[in-house]
């Protein structure tokens, strides 16, 4: 019950913006719903004058779709053949009172005189506006579909029975397809209707947008709620239910949290005579729990294959999340030598910096909550993963895992589409394509996401199944293209460094067999690559053509390279035996017990990044130096 007290205190948290419309990153529109209300997309609206009379209709664009409308209990929880209709707008099938004769099939009862009942009780309740009584006094009279032909807006087969496809006798009839028929997925029947009142003297606020109808319908419903129950949330004696929303992570997800209609056969598992016995929730708190929910994961989710990753502080909702890289949190990138150079304390330093303004605006009592939602069927969905966190605790497990399993990156991109390099740790996501390539599955990245969390809240230890797959797939360059590899080589050795605490910088002191093979499998390639660049010849050197053997048998193929690399030494002239030099240097210290072929370890790649670019950190200050002189 944790995780729904602390949504609920979300929303009453953030009051304020209540029903307030909110854009994402594409101009999707999404806002905190008050309660008793949900989203719908909607396929047509309906335009009525004051005086309740037909004014136009047209068809809405699938990016203006997404409409706010009251729901009672049962309408917001309603599947099949059940009969719920939403208090306002809502499916022809609900609305329009000559459904039945242009050719609505009805199973069992009419729905529109449920509709029509429950919109009349509305319109007539001392809670009723004038725009809700419009809208009543319009459709009482039955005649929503043929106004709809009438204006070119729905279309009748030769039998007047609305067209249930858009065929070729159809497009002889009519010519063009008419748009209604691109913006719903099935039959004309299945459109939802919205609607809306006109006034050719003032400017009204949209019915969908007008907070004085929200706040009349809130009102009328509460009127209308049932009886009081102990609300296991808050303790307090309210209104309960036991239907709760659904469209969690968007209008069309069907899958809910909370349910209780196993009634038949096995009554819930056999532990129970009636659902409220298990649990009982207050409306209020289903509503309000669900909303913030809703709006949460609309504002600042990860869904990877529908599977949420939310993380969320009840009174500041800027909370870093645990899927993003740290240029996400400090997108300021490393340019300087020393920057790169710093060693894990420095660096550590660093984090804490750039956390510092999201822990001063925290309050003391903040606590950081950490949720992982995912449905296994079409109706059902879980809480795969739950944490309630003091924020302090959480902001430093963040900065230990931005410091411990870090590198210097090179794939990411700023505001003018230019890559810059960062150093800190990789996204979850980058982890899980580093280590099972780009066309990894999403039922694959989101296992692995799930993985690392306890790594990072936990300060755990990295699945050595993950380690081992990024390690062989950075050993293996020839298999991808070379910014694939760059940026696994980068990721894979912050996973490596997270294990054994090294620096970017190289690091001369270590004697370790494996780091040491990297450095000069490094020499080797920036020697040939150095010669290559020179001739305008874009082809792998030979050490990456033969870094995979070489991680597996590195004596053996160490002498291969060694070979190799003879005519570019020579190429090279002098520059060639300063490379001859480090490579002498590197190799003198392997122990002549440890130049063999045992397998090496992911040491290796921490000395040939680093090497490397140590190396190509020289050679650009060098050019720097020749230019200026």
């Amino acid at each position: 019950m944790s995780w729904l007290l602390n949504l609920y205190e979300t929303f009453e948290s953030n009051l304020d913006l209540v029903g307030k419309i909110e854009k994402k990153h594409n101009d999707q529109e999404y806002t905190l719903l008050p309660v008793s209300h949900t989203t719908q997309n909607a396929h047509i609206e309906v335009e009525i004058t004051e005086d309740g009379e037909f004014h136009s209709a047209s068809v809405i664009d699938k990016s203006d779709a997404s409409t706010l409308i009251p729901c009672t209990e049962e309408s917001a929880s309603r599947a099949g053949a059940v009969i719920a209709p939403y208090p306002l707008h809502d499916k022809l099938s609900y609305v329009a009172g000559d459904y039945a004769a242009y050719g609505g099939e009805i199973k069992k009862e009419e729905p529109y005189t449920y509709y029509i009942k429950q919109l009349e009780d509305w319109a007539n309740s001392p809670y009723a506006v004038a725009k809700v009584k419009s809208i009543y006094h319009y459709l009482s009279k039955g005649q929503l579909i043929r106004d709809l032909v009438e204006h070119k807006i729905l279309y009748l087969d030769a039998a007047g029975r609305l067209i249930d496809k858009w065929d070729k006798n159809a497009e002889a009839m009519y010519g063009a397809k008419p748009p209604i028929f691109s913006v719903i997925s099935g039959e004309q029947t299945s459109a939802f209707v919205r609607f809306n009142v006109y006034s050719p003297t003032k400017i009204l606020t949209k019915v969908w947008k007008d907070q004085e109808i929200c706040d009349s319908f809130i009102r009328f419903y509460s009127s209308r709620l049932g009886v009081e129950d102990l609300c296991y949330v808050t303790g307090r004696l309210l209104p309960s239910t036991d239907k709760h929303a659904n469209k969690i992570r968007n209008a069309a997800d069907k899958a809910k949290l909370i349910s209780a209609n196993d009634k038949s056969g096995f009554t819930f598992r056999g532990r129970f005579n009636l659902s409220h016995e298990a649990a009982s929730i207050s409306y209020e708190v289903s509503q309000k729990a669900h909303n913030a929910l809703k709006w949460l994961i609309n504002r600042q989710g990860k869904i990877i294959d529908q599977r949420v990753f939310l993380v969320w502080a009840n009174d500041e909702l800027e909370v870093p999340g645990l899927t993003e890289d740290y240029f996400s949190i400090d997108p300021t990138p490393v340019t300087t030598k020393e920057r790169i150079s710093f060693t894990n304390q420095e660096f550590a330093d660093e984090v804490a910096k750039a956390l510092d303004g999201y822990r001063n605006r925290l309050s003391s009592k903040a606590n950081v909550n950490i949720l992982v939602l995912d449905s296994a069927t079409t109706g059902r969905m879980a809480v795969l993963y739950y944490r309630n966190m003091d924020k302090e605790l959480y902001l430093d497990r963040l900065a230990k895992w931005h410091s411990t399993c870090a590198w210097l990156h090179r794939y990411r991109k700023n505001d003018n589409g230019e890559f810059v390099q960062f150093f800190g740790a990789p996204a979850t996501k980058d982890i899980a394509f580093a280590a099972y390539g780009p066309r990894a599955s999403d039922k694959t990245v989101k296992g692995l996401m799930e993985r690392i969390l306890p790594c990072i809240i936990d300060d755990r230890k990295i699945p050595l199944d993950i380690v081992t797959s990024a390690y062989h797939r950075a050993s293996n360059p020839v298999s991808m293209e070379k910014w694939e590899w760059e940026k696994t080589l980068s990721i894979t050795c912050a996973l490596i460094n997270r294990q054994e605490g090294f620096n970017v910088a190289l690091d001369t002191d270590n004697n370790n067999r494996d780091y040491l093979f990297g450095r000069l499998l490094a020499v080797a390639d920036v020697l040939e690559r150095r010669v290559l660049d020179s001739v305008d010849e874009n082809r792998s050197t030979n050490a990456i053509r033969y870094m995979n053997a070489f991680s597996n048998r590195p004596a053996r193929t160490w002498k291969t390279i060694q070979d190799c690399l003879q005519p570019y030494q020579a190429r090279l002239g002098k520059k060639g035996t300063y490379y001859s030099k480090i490579i002498d240097e590197v190799a003198s210290r392997i122990p002549v017990d440890q130049f063999n072929n045992k397998p090496l370890s992911g040491l290796y790649l921490l000395g040939f990044y680093s090497q490397r670019h140590e190396l190509y950190q020289k050679k650009e200050n060098h050019d720097v130096v020749e230019a200026s002189n």
